[in-house]
């Protein structure tokens, strides 16, 4: 039995569930991450033994599990996409908004799917975004190809971010920090592609970088797309 099939216990003696229970676990997280969460340390927020919150969650993986699908539900469109590709795009930029406002999520991205109910409505609004336009095969190629793309994008970013809360540095900080070995070791001449992208290619910021290859993606993904036969 599930997480999500089994049922929760009384709430008495202290008011208890598991909506109060993933809430802390969530704050927890986006104080210090994945690693400040703790069966022990989400019974201290909520003033409640240890014992007790196992008689609601079996694992800290169910945890994870719950603190997903709760962030799933930020994810879900606010009303049903007008095509494929708004459906892939809305999909894409709603993860991205909700890693930023919970960097672990990006930890936690990808692998086995989502089997909550706010995960697994998002996979249906995503899917049915497809009905008749193709076959089932190629819907789920295209939605894994742009899935690939945009949770890989998300945790380039996240890990940038972090490297700036470690060092204090931002990236245009540590550009130039950097810059004077860069610039010694391009002089050489050895990597001349290289140079070319460092002194002549456009720098910006990552919501465009992150926009711009999604939309060359779905472009791809778009000349595979034809409709079933009959």
């Amino acid at each position: 039995m599930t997480v999500w099939d089994r049922p929760e216990p009384p709430t008495h003696p202290v008011p208890l569930d598991r909506e109060r229970i993933v809430a802390a676990a969530i704050a927890l997280a986006d104080e210090g991450g994945l690693e400040a969460v703790s069966v022990r340390k989400v019974a201290a927020r909520l003033d409640a033994g240890p014992m007790r919150l196992y008689r609601y969650i079996s694992t800290k993986e169910e945890l994870f599990d719950l603190m997903v699908d709760e962030v799933q539900a930020e994810i879900l469109p606010e009303e049903p996409p007008g095509d494929w590709r708004e459906a892939l795009r809305v999909l894409a930029h709603r993860t991205r908004q909700a890693a930023l406002r919970h960097e672990w999520l990006a930890d936690l991205l990808g692998g086995r799917p989502a089997l909550g109910p706010n995960g697994l409505a998002v996979s249906e609004a995503t899917l049915a975004a497809f009905d008749g336009l193709a076959d089932i095969d190629t819907t789920m190629r295209a939605v894994e190809t742009v899935s690939a793309y945009f949770i890989g994008s998300i945790r380039r970013e996240i890990a940038n971010l972090r490297a700036e809360h470690a060092t204090g540095l931002s990236k245009h900080d540590w550009q130039r920090a950097h810059g004077p070995h860069l610039t010694r070791i391009l002089a050489t001449g050895r990597f001349p592609a290289l140079a070319k992208a460092v002194y002549d290619g456009t720098d910006v910021d990552a919501e465009t970088s992150f926009a711009t290859g999604l939309d060359w993606v779905l472009d791809a993904v778009a000349t595979k797309l034809t409709r079933p036969s009959v």
